[in-house]
């Protein structure tokens, strides 16, 4: 059976206190009808200072989807380790998992845009840095045991629910993301489908004498709306999908590879390029999918639209596939 995603970064131009208290609260019920309905994770993203209001706090809605679910996981992908206290870091993400039994799953990447680093006055050209000591300090705060951190002897507590920690993955799309992956003994997230770059993760673990797997993005991993009529849907919803895809072109600089990249300008063009599809469950079911991304708040999407397109994902496609 396929591996089911209800993905939300709850993103609503022009959106008021009301409306997005609306929207959060609307993803909260969709996640606990998902996880009764037998789905397998919900992912949540992280972005700061975005008009469109995306998701920037991704761990406190996490933490609110696992208090509402049972069963499936989370998982943050991507939190941009730079900007975090590691040590503050570390206990947030201990008490997750010891609240939600070990469901929390977080990637850890550095990011792509300069603004978002300026607005926390963190320095960008030390992103990388950075990143390694937030990744070994959690690491070693979530031992239990005294260290040194910054010339200070610290010990955190509590330590997490998961043995030997919570799954922790190094997300990127370059070489030094897949060598600080595999030096620190992480599971690697490559952004795209990116074969060579797995193969170098690969060889940097022999080098480096640790353990490792990776998550790669499969070749197609689209952005999936379920609608019985998908003329109807793009004619009427289609500006949805395309706020999302102008404004991630608009942040991927040269070189980055993004599994959800687009080049589209157009609705037509977006909807031909295949990145976002709106299937039918017949369609869905038939198109021989490894992963199903479902993306039902997608773009500011009207959560009556989002209902619809989850109601038939689990009811008239998971059944199917589960079969």
């Amino acid at each position: 059976m396929p591996v089911s995603v209800v993905r939300f970064n709850l993103v609503e131009p022009g959106a008021t206190p009301v409306s997005l208290h609306t929207r959060y609260r609307t993803a909260l019920e969709m996640a606990a009808y998902a996880d009764d309905q037998g789905v397998s994770t919900v992912q949540t993203e992280e972005h700061h200072g975005v008009p469109d209001n995306w998701l920037p706090s991704p761990f406190t809605f996490a933490g609110a989807v696992l208090g509402a679910t049972r069963h499936l996981a989370v998982t943050v992908s991507a939190a941009v380790g730079p900007l975090y206290d590691p040590l503050r870091l570390a206990e947030d993400i201990a008490v997750l998992d010891l609240l939600s039994g070990g469901r929390l799953v977080t990637v850890a990447g550095i990011g792509y845009r300069p603004q978002e680093y300026e607005l926390f006055g963190v320095d960008w050209a030390r992103r990388g840095r950075l990143q390694d000591e937030v990744l070994e300090t959690v690491l070693r705060a979530w031992t239990g045991e005294e260290f040194v951190y910054r010339g200070r002897t610290v010990r955190v507590t509590p330590r997490p629910y998961s043995e030997p920690h919570p799954l922790l993955l190094v997300g990127g799309s370059s070489r030094a993301a897949a060598r600080r992956a595999a030096r620190l003994g992480l599971p690697f997230f490559p952004s795209a489908h990116v074969p060579e770059l797995e193969a170098y993760y690969k060889e940097r673990l022999v080098e480096y004498g640790t353990e490792g797997w990776t998550m790669m993005p499969a070749a197609e991993s689209p952005l999936l709306h379920i609608a019985e009529d998908p003329d109807r849907t793009w004619a009427e919803y289609g500006g949805h999908f395309l706020h999302e895809a102008r404004t991630y072109a608009s942040w991927q600089p040269a070189g980055i590879r993004s599994a959800v990249g687009s080049a589209a300008t157009t609705v037509d063009e977006l909807r031909a390029e295949g990145v976002y599809r709106v299937l039918t469950p017949d369609e869905c079911v038939t198109q021989g999918l490894g992963h199903l991304v479902l993306h039902p708040l997608v773009g500011g999407m009207p959560p009556s639209e989002g209902w619809r397109s989850l109601r038939l994902f689990c009811e008239s496609v998971l059944p199917r596939l589960s079969g």
